[in-house]
């Protein structure tokens, strides 16, 4: 992927699954981007992610630069106001501010949305997304130690989240 000129960031549809899902799945073949192994089926990515809370960096030629999405944390009232979310850029994209411009994006439709917690889990080997992070507003809250197996291997987890200053 060539250096991008400008980008559009728009919200994710159906026909950005084959690019979305592949870049996440590049993501996941690096291993140190999440637990999982594979990418799920576009129906289940889909179903899972809140639609009005995920979106897409695209070039000139409309080709998928990054994706970020969020999903609930419970059902329960009480953490109406709390999303988790992810960020994947292209590997041929990283270091152009894509994942800054998805997390704007991000930010900006859920503090519209008066949601007053983003939240994440990143693995403390991947330091260019805790910075990443960190630049845009969001703090370590803990560490989750040995919290699962990744590849037959105990991995620790960083909790990041990001409060709004705008919800009370």
């Amino acid at each position: 992927m060539s250096k991008p000129t400008s980008m559009t960031i728009a919200p994710m549809a159906a026909s950005h699954a084959e690019e979305v899902l592949a870049i996440y799945q590049a993501g996941i073949d690096e291993g140190d981007a999440t637990f999982e192994t594979t990418a799920p089926t576009w129906e289940t990515f889909d179903s899972s992610k809140l639609p009005e809370h995920r979106f897409v960096a695209v070039d000139q030629g409309d080709a998928v630069l990054g994706w970020v999405a969020a999903t609930r944390v419970s059902d329960r009232c009480a953490y109406a106001g709390v999303v988790e979310h992810s960020v994947y850029v292209h590997p041929g994209a990283r270091g152009r501010g894509v994942a800054s411009a998805l997390l704007k994006a991000l930010i900006d439709s859920t503090e519209a949305a008066g949601i007053w917690t983003i939240q994440s889990g990143v693995f403390p080997e991947n330091t260019a997304s805790l910075a990443l992070h960190q630049r845009a507003g969001f703090r370590p809250i803990g560490i989750r130690e040995r919290i699962g197996r990744h590849h037959g291997v105990w991995r620790d987890v960083v909790l990041i989240e990001r409060r709004s200053p705008e919800i009370d």
